[in-house]
């Protein structure tokens, strides 16, 4: 079969009319289906790999895969986006819906970087279809799509990651070796923050309509989400429009500054103290708005005892606020990292990822310690540790079991930044116990065509 680029304009409907993946589409349009078998791969093979979304991350996602396997297929809504990615892989087809992709090429891998609202959709069709995924941070848009790419992670057993690149890097590794190795002693409480946003939050929809770019397919950027006319931004305006890069303050689309960095800056600290669900979650918000997030929060986390260590508050901040300087006299914060609090020694990095770290003793001075002898393995890079184990069978650090609940967790701060409500979550049986408003939120609707595939 002759590869097609999906030219614009075109409809779904009418290219897979007639075409030789017709059969093809019928079987998997249906929005459940058992679980195609893995394709059987030898150590050295050179994968066939498929992309959503080319721009951004995507680019470098792409550019990373490509060194050693075949990028085959690529799809953006953004012609301009996706420029520069389809020079760089002028033999691969293009699409600009996601779905005839998967409808058409036979695919080993996916990498999925695309707004928060659209992760769920294709990864979950792709890990159905027996290929496996590699998704941007945060895993997914809500609650609920995390348990399902969980699920379906399980069920399918394909290789999965999350693209939260710190968990790769050496310095993170060692950090966590530290901590699990009780350099600082038994951990009470953890603070991370971000200098996000760094784009505009606490705004209302814009009222104003503007003509939609004849390379941009607005209706498939929007997805899943409920349809909204199509606005760019305004040089006298709060508003600077929903593509690219600003949709992260916006609930149909993004998940504000929480969603944006937490998987980052709180990722070795969750790792390191083998967090789970939070019991509760609580927010201090500068204003509460249905459309985007608010410009400032801080949003107070607890976890229950687990295992050896006890009950467990973390505290993020965004949008300026930081920890107090009293948890660590004589130290300036940087503008995003974190802190654990241990009875022996505080941990703290001045970065997002957690690559580079001091110890301190509780009066802020340098604390002499030897790091213990080496446990976890050492990555060849988030992208490569991926393709590696798609070889190997073997699951990457940054795994769906770990990035699943992270996610959620996560997620959960939403709910209360969204609410102005303490939530109280019972995790196994995914409910907030405490809240109607909250419950409604752990999952969302779904525009007709895009419903989720049932795994």
């Amino acid at each position: 079969m002759v590869r097609a680029t999906m030219a614009s304009g075109s409809s779904r409907r009418d290219f897979l009319v007639g075409s030789a993946a017709a059969a093809a589409a019928g079987r998997f349009a249906h929005p459940g289906f058992a679980a195609a078998p893995l394709r059987r791969l030898s150590p050295n093979e050179r994968l066939r790999i498929g992309a959503v979304g080319c721009g951004g991350k995507g680019l470098s996602d792409i550019q990373a895969c490509a060194k050693n396997h075949d990028v085959i297929a690529l799809c953006d809504v953004d012609l301009g986006k996706a420029k520069q990615v389809r020079e760089e892989n002028p033999k691969a087809a293009f699409y600009e819906d996601w779905r005839d992709m998967l409808d058409i090429e036979k695919l080993d891998a996916l990498t999925v970087s695309t707004p928060d609202h659209l992760h769920a959709g294709p990864a979950l069709a792709a890990m159905a279809r027996g290929i496996h995924v590699f998704v941007q941070k945060p895993l997914s848009h809500t609650v609920e799509e995390a348990r399902l790419l969980l699920q379906a992670a399980r069920k399918t057993k394909v290789i999965t990651s999350m693209g939260n690149q710190g968990t790769c890097l050496d310095g993170f590794r060692t950090a966590t070796e530290c901590v699990r190795g009780d350099v600082i002693g038994n951990v009470t409480e953890v603070h991370v923050w971000t200098n996000r946003p760094i784009w505009p939050q606490g705004i209302g929809r814009p009222k104003h309509v503007d003509a939609i770019p004849a390379t941009f397919r607005w209706d498939l950027w929007l997805g899943p989400a409920a349809w909204r006319p199509y606005a760019t931004g305004r040089k006298d305006g709060e508003f600077k429009g929903y593509a690219p890069f600003q949709w992260r303050a916006w609930w149909d689309f993004g998940t504000g500054a929480l969603g944006d960095m937490a998987c980052h800056v709180a990722n070795m600290p969750f790792y390191a103290l083998e967090l789970d669900a939070p019991t509760s979650v609580e927010a201090v918000a500068d204003s509460r708005n249905d459309e985007t997030a608010p410009k400032r929060s801080t949003i107070n986390f607890q976890f229950a005892a687990r295992g050896a260590r006890g009950p467990i508050k973390m505290v993020w901040y965004d949008g300026g606020d930081l920890p107090p300087t009293t948890l660590l006299p004589g130290v300036k914060w940087h503008s995003g990292g974190f802190l654990l609090v241990g009875d022996k020694g505080i941990l703290y990095s001045p970065t997002d990822y957690g690559e580079s770290f001091h110890i301190y003793d509780k009066a802020g001075n340098p604390l002499q310690y030897t790091a213990p002898t080496p446990t976890l393995p050492r990555s060849p890079g988030i992208h490569e540790e991926w393709l590696q184990g798609i070889l190997t069978k073997t699951q990457p650090m940054a795994n769906f079991e770990y990035a699943a609940p992270f996610t959620e967790a996560m997620l959960l701060g939403n709910l209360a930044l969204r609410t102005g409500e303490r939530i109280e979550w019972d995790a196994a049986a995914m409910k907030v116990t405490n809240s109607a408003a909250a419950q409604a939120m752990i999952s969302k609707t779904y525009r007709r065509g895009f419903e989720l595939t049932k795994v």
